[in-house]
């Protein structure tokens, strides 16, 4: 069971996951969080130099790098926790590749979508959460907990207006692999509604 969350810079996905986690472990669930750019040790090491503020990163290189790491993940990471029978939350996934790469950055999507087919092997997410917040607030906030803002943080707010409505779009396209929630609502009534979605998604498929 692989479940995504996704939206953007300050949307509150990742203290969602992180309630989700330790919720579905306390329920004795054989679960794992990961998060992209990262998951692995490679990953990981890139993501330090990837989102650094100064860098100018071309946005073709910029999507081969992200298929890089993905490519590392899911061979390393996701696929064997999969057939193992556990669940993937996973912070940012492929639906991240045609917000920000595609929508934001101007490449082709079937560019895209050939890459990310070739990268994940056939596996895509059961559910992806998308956490729906609008720009100027998800930048407020990440500007309260953070001092020094990475190369994405530091786009203009027009680039994040793009991003939040490329994901609204994605979900349109999928609405029954996607839970959009709104993400001001409180972290309360957020985690509330995640949990009923998961256990009911965990329900049905015997889990």
């Amino acid at each position: 069971m692989l479940i995504t969350f996704e939206g953007i810079e300050g949307s509150g996905k990742t203290t969602q996951i992180e309630l989700l986690y330790n919720h579905l472990k306390q329920k004795g669930h054989d679960v794992i969080k990961t998060r992209e750019p990262g998951g692995t040790a490679f990953g990981e090491a890139l993501r330090k130099i990837f989102l650094h503020e100064s860098l100018n990163v071309l946005p073709l290189s910029e999507l081969l790098i992200f298929m890089a790491m993905r490519a590392q993940h899911v061979e390393e990471l996701i696929l064997p926790a999969l057939k193992n029978g556990k669940v993937v939350l996973c912070d940012r996934f492929v639906d991240a590749s045609y917000a920000y790469q595609g929508y934001g950055r101007g490449i082709d999507l079937g560019i895209i979508e050939t890459l990310n087919r070739l990268v994940t092997k056939g596996v895509r997410p059961n559910l992806t959460i998308l956490l729906d917040c609008t720009a100027k607030k998800g930048l407020k906030r990440k500007a309260a907990f953070n001092n020094v803002m990475d190369r994405f943080e530091k786009e203009d707010i027009a680039f994040h207006r793009t991003i939040k409505d490329a994901y609204l779009k994605l979900s349109r396209e999928e609405p029954k692999r996607f839970l959009v929630i709104d993400g001001g609502d409180s972290i309360e009534d957020i985690e509330a509604l995640i949990r009923k979605n998961v256990e009911n998604l965990l329900k049905n498929y015997g889990i």
